[in-house]
């Protein structure tokens, strides 16, 4: 049975597009039929965090009801497929969000997982993705703006009838963060189920176009990435997932061995 989640937050700035990139990648990584889509069509980045900004179709063709959404399918990392919305304003206003449901219907059983970027905000843009999705999941950085924004968009979900599956604290940094974990979970009255930590690598894997997973994989934010898919898809960490562990330790002895005796390469 396939599952549908809409990534959300409250506010723009969280991180939600490189969570569903990432999340999504891993997802079909873990041999799950991943398709990932950008229903935020006013102000689309998962296409061009992916190199997918210059495809012939996309959602705002769809959803205008000239086009097909199987022509806005795309391979993204992994085999995880892509539905990106354009970056034109012209396709914006053609694009009819409430045609959402009936793309949803389409391709919904094609899939194992669906992962819709939703709009940052309260809008009626919003509604739709929140109000379609089996479970929400709730992305926030450590900042009292973003949690109170976070609790209105849960708020609302729960008004529609939604059901929140946890949040993601992402861009974590225990040093200089004002909020803790616990203290986040008891204002949002809901779990923190992932916990990305702050990573220059994920922008500049986003520089690349590509996910950080797949460009940077031992990197600290790949490795919450690669736990979270985990969890949600019900599977052990594989043999290929201690390799990339393996191979950072590795990589760091190297190094060490190189500092202490500069004659060996």
């Amino acid at each position: 049975m396939t599952i549908v989640f809409t990534i959300a937050s409250g506010k723009g700035g969280t991180g939600k597009t490189t969570v569903t990139s990432n999340l999504g990648s891993m997802l079909a990584y873990y041999k799950k039929r991943t398709y990932i889509l950008d229903a935020d069509v006013g102000m689309a980045n998962l296409g061009l965090v992916l190199g997918l900004e210059k495809m012939p179709v996309s959602l705002h063709e769809v959803l205008a009801g000239k086009a097909d959404v199987h022509d806005a399918i795309y391979e993204g990392p992994f085999g995880v497929n892509v539905i990106p919305s354009g970056l034109s304003l012209e396709g914006f206003k053609d694009a009819n969000p409430d045609r959402l449901r009936d793309v949803m219907n389409e391709i919904v059983d094609e899939c194992d997982v669906l992962i819709i970027d939703a709009p940052a905000g309260i809008n009626h843009d919003g509604i739709v993705p929140l109000a379609v999705a089996d479970e929400v999941i709730l992305v926030v950085i450590p900042d009292i703006s973003s949690i109170l924004d976070a609790l209105k968009t849960k708020m609302l979900t729960e008004m529609i009838g939604g059901k929140i599956r946890g949040a993601i604290l992402n861009r974590v940094n225990s040093e200089d963060d004002d909020m803790t974990k616990e203290q986040i979970e008891k204002m949002l009255g809901v779990n923190v189920i992932a916990m990305i930590p702050e990573d220059a690598n994920v922008r500049r894997a986003s520089a690349s176009r590509a996910p950080v997973v797949l460009k940077y994989p031992s990197s600290g934010a790949s490795k919450a990435f690669r736990k979270l898919a985990r969890d949600i898809a019900g599977v052990k960490e594989s043999e290929a997932d201690k390799a990339v562990e393996s191979k950072k330790k590795e990589k760091f002895v190297e190094r060490l061995a190189r500092a202490l005796f500069p004659g060996v390469r």
